[in-house]
């Protein structure tokens, strides 16, 4: 590094020593406002944790709720399910049943439904 003298005071950057002090006076003063803002931001996280937790513990106990309504709901869907299943299954055998006791009605019975569902239809 290079050495210029001016006047009295040496100086290792090559600038005056009045520019190296403002530089240093604007450095400390940027640090320090760094350092303000940082401490800032840390105090307002600080303060926000408390509000944030107790958000997220009124979402854990909503969603329990719901999950806890919705429990009964769905064993009741599953039981009607199967109830329906069944009921399903007894049509269709009865249908099969009939269909196999009464062929000539069945087929009378179909024409007269595709014919009447094709005039509602239209």
């Amino acid at each position: 590094m290079e050495t210029t003298v001016r006047g009295n005071t040496p100086s290792t950057s090559g600038l005056p020593s009045f520019t190296e002090g403002s530089l240093t006076k604007a450095s400390s003063s940027a640090h320090a406002a760094v350092n303000a803002l940082a401490g800032a931001a840390d105090e307002a996280a600080r303060k926000a944790k408390p509000a944030i937790d107790r958000v997220a513990a009124m979402a854990h106990q909503a969603v329990d709720k719901a999950a806890g309504a919705a429990a009964p709901t769905a064993d009741w869907l599953a039981e009607q399910g199967e109830s329906l299943k069944d009921t399903q299954k007894k049509v269709v055998a009865d249908t099969c049943s009939y269909i196999s006791a009464h062929p000539l009605k069945s087929v009378g019975i179909a024409v007269i439904a595709g014919f009447l569902l094709s005039r509602i239809i239209r």
